[in-house]
């Protein structure tokens, strides 16, 4: 390769590394907004079941599940991110440049933390608490006031069924490793 050619691409992966990054920063301004966004509504649901009747307790579930799910998305899309800079962009990067010094280091750096891993652990209890907790809970309010018909008993069951499946997915995109292994720069032809 030319030495235009490693600046021309050096600089369409700097200037990738720069746009992926607004979207990251975008996306957790809006992640972490939606905790906030689910708590508004849980005192919401739970200030007008007080009033009105503890069946609009019912409607806890289904908004923490949407709001629960766009999180996971959006916290995905964050981690997924952060995977391809380190694996993609910065290997590339470094195979254009003379310097030994790795490119973009906070990207593998802050994955070193000794305490990432129970960070970690206590993120998926806050997430599977504010996003799983409040519907489990409004749900068993609900079983103990009595007098759940059929109807209502298949509604907060099917529920319940949609929260175990939001809860497992968090779980399983808890991203609980240390690190995840990124490959070395592949050699530049």
């Amino acid at each position: 390769m030319s030495g235009t050619e490693d600046v021309s691409t050096g600089r369409l992966l700097i200037l990738e590394y720069e746009r992926i990054k607004d979207e990251q920063r975008a996306r957790i301004g809006f992640r972490d907004n939606l905790l906030y966004a689910t708590l508004a509504s849980m005192a919401a649901v739970i200030a007008v079941a007080v009033q009105a009747g503890v069946a609009l307790l019912l409607i806890l579930p289904p908004v923490c599940l949407l709001l629960g799910w766009t999180y996971l998305v959006n916290d995905e899309k964050i981690s997924a991110v952060g995977r391809y800079v380190r694996a993609e962009i910065a290997p590339r990067l470094q195979a254009l440049t003379d310097d030994q010094a790795p490119v973009f280091g906070w990207e593998v750096a802050h994955r070193s933390d000794p305490r990432r891993v129970s960070r970690k652990y206590l993120q998926l209890g806050v997430d599977l608490l504010t996003f799983c907790g409040g519907p489990v809970a409004a749900v068993l309010v609900f079983w103990a006031a009595g007098g759940v018909s059929i109807p209502y008993a298949v509604l907060s069951g099917a529920e319940l069924l949609g929260v175990a499946v939001l809860g497992w997915q968090i779980a399983l995109y808890a991203d609980l490793g240390r690190s995840d292994p990124v490959p070395a720069p592949s050699p530049v032809d």
